[in-house]
This record gives C-alpha cells, sequence and structure tokens, in this order.
C-alpha cells in the first residue's frame, strides 16, 4: 500500500475571501499564505454550508449540512454520537489532533434566545420527552468548552473528543480566549485577568472609530495566535522525533481575525485606517434593498442601534476603515505564524508528505452595503471564503486556481478520499481531488443553509435562509417572506441590483426555484440504512 499522507488543516475565523494577497488584495501582506496559493491550487469559488461558526464547523467535520446534522444555529452543540471524519480517520490509523479553535460546542455561557413551543392549556412533555431527538444537551460532556467550565482547575476535555485525540483549546475570541490557553497565559504571566478585556485596554485614541475595539495589554508572545503557532510547532517536532508511526491530521484553528479586534502589540497599528480599501458596495444603493438591510440602516441612522452587539450591522465609514486595518494586522499576524508552523514542517522533513489546506468557517460583511459582522443576508462577502490545496504528491499535476463551485462539506471527502478512506453512510461531500487535477467537471451549484435562534430584521418567525448559487446567479428565499433575492453575478458581482421582482428574469427565478428544490432533496438525509424491506 502507498504510503498515507499527514494532513495540516489551517482555519481562521471569520475571513472573507478577499483578505489575502493570493486572493488579489494589494494592501494586505500575507506573504506565507500567498506562497502556499503558488505551490497549490486556489478555489475562486469556495463557499460556506452555512455563514455561523459552529453550523458551519459541524457541516466541516460531519460532512452534512446543518439541516441533517443538527447543528442548526450557532447555540446547539453538535451530538457525541455524530459520525465525523476525524473520528473516521482516528479508526483508519491515524493520529488526529486540534490545536486551537474547536467550537462544535457552546463557549459562552449566554442564555440561548430560542424557547420551546408553548403548550398552552395542555400538560408539557416531561423533561427528557420534550425535543424530537432526545439529546440532554445539559449534560456536562455538551458544556466542555463553555468559559465557567473552564474555570474549574480540574476541567478539561474528555477525549477522544469529535474524534481528535489530542486537543489544545482555545475558545472564544479577541484577547478574551479560555480553554487550555488561559491556564498556559495565567502561567506566564499570574494574575492574567487583569491584561483582557476593554477594561484593561491601554490607552489609545481610539483612531478613526471604537466599533468593537481596544488596543490590548496581552503582549504579543503571549497573545492566542502564538499559543497556537507554538503549540502545533511542538506537535510536529513530537511527531518528527518520536516512535508513533502513524500519519497524523492536524487542525490549527486560529480565533481571529473575528472581531472584537484586538491584534496585540505592532499588530495592532500595522495598517492605517485611511489607506485600506472600502468594499465597492458601500457607497452603492441598490434597487430593490432587502428588508434585512434597509432595517439595519434605519436602526443606525435614528441611533436605535447596539453597537456591541455580536449579530449584523449597519455601520458608518470610520467603523469599516478601522476594522478592516485591525482585521488585516490580524491576519498578518496569523500568517506570521503559519510560516513558522510550515518552516518546521520542513525542517522536520515531514514536508514531504504532508497535505496542508487553508480556510475559514465564514467571511464577514466588513463593510459589504454598510454592514459589518453577519446575519441573514448571503452577500459573497459573508458566504465565500479561501480555500488552498497543496499536495506534494500531486506536484506539477495541480491546477493554479479552479472556478469549481465547491463547500466546506467537501473538505471531509477530499481528505479522506486522499487517505484511502470510504466514507460513512449519509456522507454528502464531494471529493476535491478531480478539481484539484482537472480531471472532473466543474461543479455548477451549491446550497447555503442558515438557521437563527432569533426572529428579527422583519421576520415574524425565526429566521430560516436557503440559497442556491450557480455558476451565474445567487437565488436567496427566507421562510415566511414573499420576496427574495437574486442576483447575476456575472454582470453585478457586487450584487446591487436584485433581480427578485424584474419580470425579466422570471423565468430564471422560477428555473433556479426548481434548481433549489431539487438541490435541497438531494441534500435530505440517507442515514440510518434501512435494516429491512418492510
Amino acid at each position: 500500500m502507498a504510503k498515507r499522507p499527514n494532513f495540516i488543516l489551517f482555519i481562521t475565523d471569520q475571513q472573507r475571501v478577499n483578505h489575502l494577497g493570493c486572493y488579489g488584495n494589494e494592501v494586505l501582506t500575507t506573504p506565507a499564505i500567498d506562497a502556499l496559493a503558488r505551490k497549490g491550487t486556489r478555489f475562486d469559488r469556495f463557499y460556506v454550508t452555512n455563514p455561523a461558526c459552529m453550523p458551519n464547523r459541524a457541516a466541516m467535520i460531519t460532512g452534512r449540512t446543518s439541516s441533517v446534522n443538527g447543528v442548526r444555529s450557532n447555540g446547539i452543540p453538535l451530538s457525541l454520537r455524530a459520525m465525523t471524519y476525524t473520528e473516521l480517520l482516528r479508526a483508519g490509523g491515524y493520529h488526529t489532533a486540534a490545536v486551537g479553535k474547536v467550537h462544535l460546542q457552546n463557549m459562552s455561557p449566554w442564555k440561548p434566545i430560542a424557547r420551546k413551543p408553548d403548550p398552552g392549556r395542555h400538560q408539557p412533555p416531561p423533561p427528557g420527552r420534550d425535543e424530537a431527538v432526545p439529546e440532554d444537551l445539559s449534560h456536562p460532556l455538551y458544556n466542555q468548552e463553555t468559559s465557567l467550565a473552564w474555570e474549574n482547575p480540574d476541567h478539561d476535555l474528555t477525549l477522544p473528543y469529535y474524534g481528535f485525540e489530542h486537543v489544545d483549546l482555545t475558545a472564544m475570541h479577541c484577547d478574551q480566549v479560555h480553554g487550555h490557553y488561559s491556564r498556559w497565559l495565567e502561567a506566564r504571566h499570574p494574575g492574567s485577568k487583569s491584561l483582557i478585556g476593554p477594561e484593561n485596554a491601554l490607552p489609545w485614541d481610539g483612531g478613526m472609530s471604537d466599533f468593537q475595539a481596544w488596543r490590548t495589554r496581552v503582549p504579543e508572545e503571549l497573545y492566542s495566535t502564538f499559543y497556537i503557532r507554538d503549540h502545533a510547532e511542538s506537535f510536529l517536532r513530537r511527531r518528527a522525533t518520536g516512535d508513533d508511526d502513524r500519519p497524523f491530521f492536524l487542525q490549527c484553528s486560529f480565533n481571529d481575525p473575528h472581531h472584537p479586534f484586538t491584534p496585540p502589540g505592532k499588530y495592532f497599528d500595522l495598517y492605517n485606517p485611511a489607506d485600506v480599501d472600502l468594499p465597492p458596495s458601500f457607497h452603492l444603493r441598490g434597487n430593490d434593498l432587502p428588508e434585512p438591510v434597509r432595517l439595519l440602516h434605519e436602526a443606525r441612522d435614528s441611533g436605535q442601534q447596539d453597537r456591541s452587539s455580536w449579530i449584523a450591522q449597519a455601520v458608518h465609514e470610520a467603523d469599516v476603515r478601522q476594522a478592516i486595518a485591525l482585521t488585516y494586522g490580524s491576519i498578518t499576524m496569523i500568517d506570521d505564524a503559519i510560516s513558522r508552523v510550515l518552516q518546521v514542517l520542513g525542517e522536520t522533513g515531514l514536508d514531504r508528505d504532508t497535505v496542508i489546506m487553508f480556510t475559514s468557517d465564514h467571511g464577514d460583511f466588513m463593510g459589504d452595503h454598510q454592514l459589518m459582522l453577519k446575519g441573514p443576508m448571503h452577500y459573497d462577502g459573508l458566504v465565500r471564503v479561501p480555500f488552498i490545496y497543496v499536495d506534494p504528491a500531486m506536484e506539477g499535476q495541480q491546477k493554479a486556481q479552479t472556478a469549481s463551485l465547491s463547500s466546506t462539506i467537501d473538505i471531509a471527502a477530499t481528505v479522506l478520499d486522499r487517505a484511502g478512506l470510504a466514507p460513512y453512510n449519509g456522507f454528502q461531500g464531494t471529493s476535491l481531488l478531480g478539481a484539484v487535477t482537472g480531471d472532473a467537471p466543474d461543479r455548477d451549484e451549491v446550497l447555503v443553509e442558515e438557521d437563527n435562534q432569533r426572529a428579527f430584521l422583519g421576520f415574524k418567525e425565526t429566521v430560516r435562509l436557503r440559497s442556491l448559487i450557480t455558476t451565474r446567479y445567487r437565488l436567496s428565499v427566507y421562510r415566511g417572506a414573499a420576496r427574495g433575492e437574486l442576483y447575476d453575478l456575472q454582470e453585478d458581482p457586487m450584487e446591487i441590483r436584485n433581480l427578485w421582482s424584474d419580470p425579466e428574469h422570471a423565468q430564471t427565478r422560477r428555473e433556479l426555484t426548481e434548481r433549489l428544490l431539487q438541490r435541497i432533496l438531494r441534500m435530505q438525509d440517507t442515514s440510518p440504512i434501512a435494516t429491512g424491506q418492510a
């Protein structure tokens, strides 16, 4: 049998596709990631399965859509009974490890927004019988990533954790990260809580804007990005010098560039807000602005918005420029960390047998249509993310880039295919190796799902949204709404002109609606398999 490869999967958090030099950004400096793109294949039309952290990470690790794997929104832990491709790798002889953010369970102590149906005059079902799929999500095993759990000095993850037999955990964002990292930080700086959060921030004149940003007291060398770097390096050196001859899979997942924006030290001032480019759509107003966008603009203009909220917001130009500059600082910091990890990979000789992938769990509006953060509008900046694949065994065979439509559920299929392992029943992803070599025809559509705990932005019930993205169009349909979105991405890449109600595009809308329905039908669950005929 041919030697099976190792894998490293780098994941960033909330990074747009155009926030990399190799994807055309002329301001941001990312030499290490750009070098990966030159060595491998850059996917130009790679989309999230769900544009929120927990759902997309669950889709990524299961190879199954959110509506099938059960993690429909943030706040729903992935079932511990769910099969993951990391568990299949482990069962197939791989050493599986995660360094950094995992986020398959809740990280914060925040109470849910969603509520169970009101039983009215009837007796409610007893606990344990009040869900269609009985699973005690209040059990401690489903609260292993929360900040409250990590306040207990004896707490640790129960391994294997969703297929990872080794985990160095960093949970949450900015300088307020907990998990194994917070214990490491405290050991190196006793009283470390005095370093973190806006209340302990270093003096700063606010720059252009103070929108969800502060100058952290955490030194560069003690920031979570460098904890992840150092522990990834340690893992590689142990693998190179130890007696474990199994191939390995390492997920190296950074908590940045997610808001709030707190890159440490020199990275905070690395980019001048005045020098960054605003998204072209910032100053353009569409012909038929989607209702959620209109309401967000009205909240901003009337002074009614909560600028500290983590949901989508309409913002001002100064907010966007400051956020982009600080985001760039975080991304360059990550690029520096990846550079060191790749250097160790080469020094140990492991690079000759290691497949490297780079992606992000979702994007950010980052000024598109005067919006920031994320929310239930599937604009390109939110749903399209980078994906780079580098395989030393395919040197000279890989295409430099591909426009084949692909999705985060395809990562699992690609890894299993390359490792020579068949997927489990109910698996929905498709291997991308054919797109890498050009041996497979380009795919022509992907499905993006989104469910939200909130009934907001003009919706009378919790927001549920489905989008079909094809080589030319995006069609988005909202539950309970008579109106949707239809954009011609070829003629209108900035998604300014909504064609949903345009009579000239009525036939296109009907055809895409049928394709969306067919795609949803194809993505319905096929697990478990029948055990008999009747």
